[in-house]
């Protein structure tokens, strides 16, 4: 038995060919619990639903269950940026395991498209938001309507929503703990940041970053020269870096603010005769693709995107808990470390 030519198969469809009642075959193919029906009618039923085709339909299943198994992504500039590429592939990844579509919006920063982009989720009935953020910063996000509940990845909002970030704290102490433990003692800093840490708006963790850095020197009793930054590019981290290297001639090693930074010291070194490593190791943070085309790959703590991206993803569909939450930035090693004897 099979559906109309051209038509969609239906329960009723499914009911006919297998023999049993139309509400037999929902409590099946529904998997709802407490039912009595064998396990041979069940078989049957989906046998039948197989050789169909019969899919339930997503419009009368949201109507039944409640929700539309479909999430909203609201980024500020991620789907154009390049190094974001895990956070949307995070998404995507987690909501497909979890039997979620996502619907995508991009609002290029601007308060009034993240407003009306919010509002258009909600009208669309999603299960819940996902605002994904470039930079971990603070963000006005408007009331949502009908406690659609929704998640800050990679920042937060001043209305307090539940967030996922880096634990920058905890990778500014492993980047700094990985020179010591090979040995470094004279170490140089390039790229910190003090007017943008100053202002939640611009950074809610790079500020951490750098006191994770900063406790494990002290402890170390390391002094290390600084080259603070306006904002991280590698022309203005070329010309710091060549100053510190002609004003600290015996330091053995850098510590770049973020990967951007660190091509810049590698162009410096490069100028004055130096090579990465063997004369003075660097080490960074982000790892942007480029870091591993680097000559000498550049050892860094990445930025976990993907990672929280899932995060944000299971926090609304209740796996995990609606919270604060901070995800480790894993160092990945490459060669631009050299131990010291």
């Amino acid at each position: 038995m099979n559906a109309a030519a051209g038509r969609r198969p239906t329960l009723a469809d499914v009911a006919a060919l297998s023999g049993m009642s139309r509400a037999a075959v929902s409590m099946i193919l529904n998997d709802r619990p407490g039912s009595r029906l064998s396990a041979e009618a069940a078989e049957r039923v989906r046998a039948a639903a197989e050789e169909l085709g019969y899919r339930p339909h997503p419009a009368a299943q949201s109507l039944r269950l409640g929700t539309t198994k479909t999430i909203g992504f609201i980024s500020d500039e991620v789907t154009i940026t390049r190094f974001a590429s895990g956070m949307i592939r995070g998404v995507l990844d987690s909501a497909k395991a979890h039997d979620h579509t996502v619907l995508m919006a991009e609002t290029g920063g601007d308060p009034e498209s993240l407003r009306e982009s919010v509002e258009t989720m909600v009208d669309r009935r999603v299960d819940g938001i996902i605002v994904g953020l470039m930079v971990a910063r603070m963000i006005d996000l408007p009331k949502v309507r009908h406690r659609v509940p929704l998640v800050v990845v990679n920042g937060t909002s001043s209305r307090e929503h539940p967030s996922v970030l880096p634990a920058e704290r905890e990778a500014g102490s492993a980047v700094a703990r990985h020179l010591v433990e090979y040995g470094h003692r004279r170490i140089g800093i390039v790229g910190e940041l003090p007017d943008v840490i100053a202002d939640p708006r611009r950074t809610v963790t790079i500020g951490e970053r750098f006191e994770g850095i900063d406790a494990v020197l002290a402890g170390a009793g390391i002094d290390a020269p600084r080259a603070p930054m306006q904002n991280w590019n590698p022309a203005d981290a070329f010309t710091l870096a060549t100053r510190m290297l002609e004003s600290a001639p015996g330091l053995t090693a850098l510590i770049a603010g973020n990967d951007r930074v660190a091509f810049g010291i590698y162009q410096a070194m490069a100028e004055r005769g130096l090579k990465v490593a063997e004369d003075v190791s660097v080490i960074s943070f982000d790892d942007e693709e480029l870091a591993d085309y680097q000559r000498p790959g550049l050892t860094t703590a990445r930025l976990p995107y993907e990672e929280m991206a899932r995060r944000g993803v299971e926090m609304l569909i209740g796996d995990r808990e609606l919270a604060h939450e901070r995800v480790p930035m894993p160092l990945i090693m490459r060669e631009s470390v050299r131990e010291l004897r």
